[in-house]
């Protein structure tokens, strides 16, 4: 990989974007930390210019009042050559604002009387401060207008050459200091940068060894409970649901196979059979009745699964009314009693009075059907299987089937609602798997839910428990 193509992909990267973002915000307040830092100093300065100024004309206000103008005169020619004729300048002016004396001025020849500054001292009787910019002159000069006397005025400049240094040693400073904070903070921005997304970096690369295969794969957790570990443990979350869902694709694969196979294979055997033998109309006719069973089976098989989906899915449009579930009870008890009898159980039915709900007729007489097919296919004579209904003080129902078959062990409870999750390893028993299955999405689809409790050995307890009121669920 190329050095340049390295700086693209530093460029797009989450980490570059952030340390610009950290440098950008740090550079932004310091600059407005010295900006800030600027004006104080300004200020500063001036106000000591400006103090300075003011101490000189209380000192020649005093020496008017004490020793008289000429007095002034003299000192002020002595001030400027003490201070230096460029540094400082003096002008003693009347209040029509004309000189009568001043400093050597041939280097402040430039700088005239303001006749605006004089105005407005002699409007309010206060110093009046003005700040002069000299053409082709880097240094500003600071001036003072104030009445010293009884019709005398005092124009006193000052150059502001160390104020000008002081802000340009400022400004060099400032950029110096500014070089090496922007490459600290880009240093402690793409560390800190770096820092914060290890752990995402981590996620990523977990997230490409599952790509490639690796479903066991999961991303290590630091117990800093920080948003890192809520994404890595969402992450692991998701990867467990994942994973549990491949494996329920493959073992449910598998058992349609497996469900598919055994009366493709019948169908297949009856017609070899029939073509081989010396088979009459009747053999013929044999063959086309067992086709048809096991087609029969097949469609139920698949239709089956698809309301199945489809009710999960909340695509099944409900056809819900009111209906007496203790009556529907107890004619699927009629019904299952002569199947009870001919296995030898007992099967008992206590729904005596009639209990109202809203819900669809045909799927909940297929869920109830399904229970009680099981409970009779699994229990063995002499047994008993026990239905009943009851209102529960909540505005629900609850539809119990009892039986004291064999039992569910605890790890079979946990997937015997899953798609053709059958506890018969052998599945010598007939059947697809289907019927708990269809039963939880009847539940669903109402807004209720079904319910196990069963001991090995002990039987096993069904319970639907369904809401009285209609579902609020669309499935439309």
């Amino acid at each position: 990989m190329s050095l340049k193509k390295k700086i693209t992909d530093i460029r797009h990267t989450l980490a570059f974007r952030l340390t610009l973002w950290y440098a950008g915000i740090f550079m932004l307040s310091a600059c407005l930390a010295f900006f800030f830092f600027y004006l104080l100093i300004t200020s500063v300065i001036r106000q000591q210019t400006d103090q300075a100024l003011f101490s000189e004309v209380r000192a020649f206000s005093s020496i008017l009042s004490a020793q008289g103008p000429e007095a002034v005169k003299r000192q002020a020619l002595l001030e400027s050559q003490a201070a230096g004729e460029k540094k400082i300048f003096f002008r003693l002016l009347y209040i029509t604002g004309e000189v009568f004396s001043s400093s050597n001025m041939s280097y402040w020849r430039d700088i005239g009387v303001s006749r605006a500054a004089v105005n407005r001292l002699l409007d309010s009787r206060e110093p009046v401060f003005d700040t002069i910019s000299v053409a082709d002159r880097k240094h500003n000069v600071r001036v003072l207008y104030a009445v010293i006397g009884p019709g005398m005025i005092l124009q006193l400049g000052q150059s502001m050459e160390n104020h000008t240094r002081i802000i340009e040693v400022f400004r060099g400073v400032f950029i110096t200091t500014m070089v090496i904070l922007f490459a600290l903070a880009v240093v402690v921005g793409w560390f800190m940068a770096r820092r914060a997304l290890v752990g995402v970096e981590t996620v990523t690369r977990t997230a490409r060894r599952i790509s490639a295969g690796s479903l066991e794969e999961r991303v290590p957790v630091k117990k800093q409970a920080d948003e890192i570990d809520q994404l890595a443990l969402t992450f692991n979350q998701m990867l467990d649901r994942i994973e549990q869902l491949v494996t329920g694709i493959k073992e449910m694969s598998d058992n349609i196979a497996h469900d598919l196979k055994s009366p493709i294979t019948r169908i297949r055997g009856i017609a070899e059979v029939s073509m081989t033998a010396d088979a009459s109309l009747k053999d013929y006719e044999s063959m086309a009745a067992g086709t048809i069973e096991e087609c029969d089976r097949l469609l139920d098989m698949i239709n089956t699964m698809l309301v199945i989906s489809r009710t999960e899915a909340g695509v099944n449009q409900l056809e819900c009314r009111q209906l007496d579930i203790a009556h529907l009870v107890r004619d699927a008890c009629d019904i299952f009693q002569s199947a009870a009898e001919d296995k030898g159980l007992t099967l008992v039915c206590s729904a005596d009075r009639n209990i109202g709900l809203y819900g669809d007729l045909r799927l909940i007489q297929r869920m109830v059907a399904n229970l009680l097919d099981n409970a009779i296919k699994y229990t063995p004579a002499p047994g008993s299987v026990d239905v009943s209904v009851s209102a529960g003080a909540d505005q629900s129902v609850a539809i119990t089937v009892s039986d004291t078959g064999p039992g569910i062990s605890a790890r079979d409870r946990e997937h015997i609602f899953e798609r053709f999750y059958r506890c018969d390893p052998s599945r010598s028993q007939p059947g697809t798997g289907l019927g708990l299955s269809f039963a939880r999405a009847v539940a669903r689809a109402h807004n209720g839910k079904i319910t196990v409790a069963s001991v090995p050995g002990g039987g096993s307890t069904f319970t639907v428990t369904l809401p009285k009121n209609p579902p609020e669920v669309d499935f439309g």
